[in-house]
C-alpha cells in the first residue's frame, strides 16, 4: 500500500513538474528568439528539446501515473499505438537534439582560428533540416510498435510485456534485433560526438579558468563571456542526460533478461526513463536564469 502510494505521488511529480518545467524553458526561450536582435540557434535547439520532453512526459508519463492512480483505462487499441509510439519516437528525438546542441555549442565555443568554426551555422533556420531529418529517422525506427503494441482491453492471448494500459505482443525474433541494431546505432552515432564535443569543451572550459586565475593574480578584472556560460550549462546537462540514458539502458537490460522483480525494477527503469525530460529544465533555470525579466 505505501509502495503504491510512492508511486503515485513520485510519477504525478514528475509528470506534472516535469511539463510545467520544459512548458516554462520553452516560452522563455521563445521571447528570447522572437525578441532578441540575434536568432540564435542554441535557442531553437533547446525550445525543441523542450518540446520533446512534453511528448515523452504525456505519452509516458501521463498513462502511468493515471493507471497507478486506479484510474479507468482510457486507451483503446489505437490509443496505445499512438502513445506508445509517440513516446519512442520523441525518446529517439530528444537523444538526436542533445547530441546537436552538444556540437554546436562546441563550435560556438570553439577559437575564431579554428577549423571547427566553419560548421557554426550560417542561420539558426538550418537547424529545421536537422530535426526534420531527426523526426524521420526515429518515426521510422519505431515503425514496428504499430503492430506489436495493443490495448489491455483488447483479448489476444500473445501478450508479452504489460506497460500499464498497453500490452507488448510477442514480435518475430528478425524484426525485435533488427530495431534494436538500428536503436543502438542511432545512439552510438548520436552520442560519440556528444562525447567528443563535451571533452572539447572541457579543454577550452579549463584554459578559461587558467586564463581567470591569472587575471586575477594581475588584479585585473574578467567577465565570463555568456557563450562560456551557456557552454556551462549545456556540460551539465548533457551529465543529466548521460547519466538517466546509461542507468535506464541497466534497468532495462535487468527486466529484459529476468533478474529481478518487476515491479520494483520496471518502476525504477520508468522513473529513470521520465528523468531527463522532468529535471533537464531544472538545470538552464538553475544555471541561466532564463530571463527573468519576461
Amino acid at each position: 500500500m505505501l509502495s503504491k502510494f510512492i508511486n503515485q505521488i513520485v510519477f504525478l511529480f514528475m509528470t506534472v513538474f516535469g511539463t510545467l518545467g520544459n512548458i516554462y524553458i520553452s516560452v522563455n526561450y521563445m521571447f528570447s528568439w522572437f525578441g532578441g536582435p540575434e536568432k540564435k540557434p542554441i535557442h531553437l535547439i533547446l525550445i525543441h528539446l523542450a518540446f520533446t520532453n512534453i511528448i515523452i512526459l504525456l505519452a509516458k508519463g501521463l498513462p502511468k501515473t493515471m493507471a497507478d492512480f486506479g484510474l479507468r483505462n482510457f486507451l483503446d487499441d489505437t490509443g496505445c499505438k499512438t502513445f506508445i509510439y509517440l513516446s519512442r519516437v520523441a525518446r529517439g528525438v530528444s537523444i538526436c537534439t542533445s547530441g546537436l546542441l552538444t556540437v554546436v555549442q562546441a563550435i560556438i565555443i570553439s577559437p575564431g582560428a579554428s577549423r571547427w568554426r566553419r560548421l557554426r551555422p550560417k542561420s539558426a533556420w538550418h537547424i529545421l533540416l536537422f530535426f526534420s531529418f531527426f523526426w524521420i529517422l526515429n518515426a521510422l525506427i519505431g515503425m514496428n510498435l504499430i503492430h506489436s503494441v495493443t490495448s489491455v482491453s483488447m483479448n489476444i492471448s500473445q501478450l508479452k510485456n504489460k506497460d500499464d494500459y498497453c500490452y507488448f505482443m510477442q514480435e518475430n525474433k528478425n524484426t525485435k534485433w533488427t530495431v534494436l541494431s538500428f536503436m543502438v546505432l542511432r545512439d552510438a552515432v548520436f552520442q560519440a560526438p556528444m562525447g567528443a564535443a563535451s571533452g572539447y569543451m572541457v579543454l577550452l572550459l579549463h584554459k578559461h579558468h587558467q586564463h581567470v586565475l591569472y587575471l586575477q593574480n594581475s588584479k585585473l578584472l574578467y567577465r565570463t563571456p555568456p557563450e562560456l556560460r551557456a557552454a556551462q550549462s549545456v556540460l551539465l546537462l548533457m551529465l543529466c542526460f548521460v547519466f538517466f540514458y546509461w542507468a535506464d539502458c541497466a534497468f532495462s537490460l535487468i527486466i529484459s533478461i529476468n533478474l529481478a522483480e518487476e515491479s520494483v525494477v520496471g518502476n525504477i527503469q520508468k522513473f529513470l526513463a521520465l528523468g531527463y525530460a522532468t529535471f533537464s529544465p531544472v538545470v538552464l533555470i538553475r544555471r541561466d536564469g532564463l530571463l527573468p525579466e519576461c
